[in-house]
This record gives C-alpha cells, sequence and structure tokens, in this order.
C-alpha cells in the first residue's frame, strides 16, 4: 500500500524576494522535514538556516522538528527582525509626546 501524501507549502519572504513552494509530503512529516523536503533552500540560499523561525500561518512553531504539518499547511520561515517592536513604538510614542509639548509652548493646538 502506498503512503498517503499530502500537500503543503513553504514561504519565504524578503522586502526585494518571495518565494512560496508548494510541495508534497508523507502523512506525519514534520514541519522541519517539509521545509528540507521542498527545496526552498536551494532556491533561496540566504536563509539562515537551520535556525531560522518557523510558523504555519502566521503562528509561530514551538518544536518544528516535532510538530507534523497537516494538508494545506503554509509553513513560513521568518527573517530576524531589525528592530525590537516594543522598542520602536515606545520611541515613536516618546516623539510624538514630545512634538505634542513644543505645540502647546508654541501656543498651536
Amino acid at each position: 500500500m502506498a503512503e498517503a501524501l499530502i500537500t503543503v507549502e513553504v514561504a519565504w519572504a524578503q522586502p526585494e524576494r518571495q518565494a512560496l513552494i508548494e510541495v508534497q509530503v508523507p502523512a506525519g512529516t514534520s514541519v522541519f522535514a517539509a521545509v528540507e523536503a521542498s527545496g526552498i533552500l536551494q532556491v533561496c540560499p540566504d536563509i539562515p538556516w537551520p535556525g531560522c523561525p518557523l510558523g504555519i500561518f502566521a503562528e509561530r512553531v514551538a518544536d518544528p522538528s516535532v510538530r507534523p504539518v497537516q494538508a494545506g499547511d503554509r509553513i513560513e520561515l521568518y527573517r530576524p527582525l531589525l528592530a525590537d517592536p516594543m522598542q520602536v513604538r515606545r520611541e515613536r510614542a516618546a516623539r510624538a509626546a514630545e512634538a505634542k509639548k513644543a505645540r502647546l509652548r508654541s501656543g498651536g493646538a
């Protein structure tokens, strides 16, 4: 009897380039193994593999070597953050508060 195959997608995106590869893997294949089976690592050699954070439909996978994929999953390889989002928000709020103070000091509304 033939092993049941399921179809999943593997996605990688950079500002200037995106790759979305559909691959068929045996049922029970781990997220990690599905990424390797997709061939995306050859198509996009700039992917920091292994160690690249992985997710399925924007939800981070804690242990991709154990988590099995399901038919229709879109596995996403995430790039490292260039800046801490919380720090960026704090800095933006501080700039907005300072601009508001400056407007009030100058008599503006």
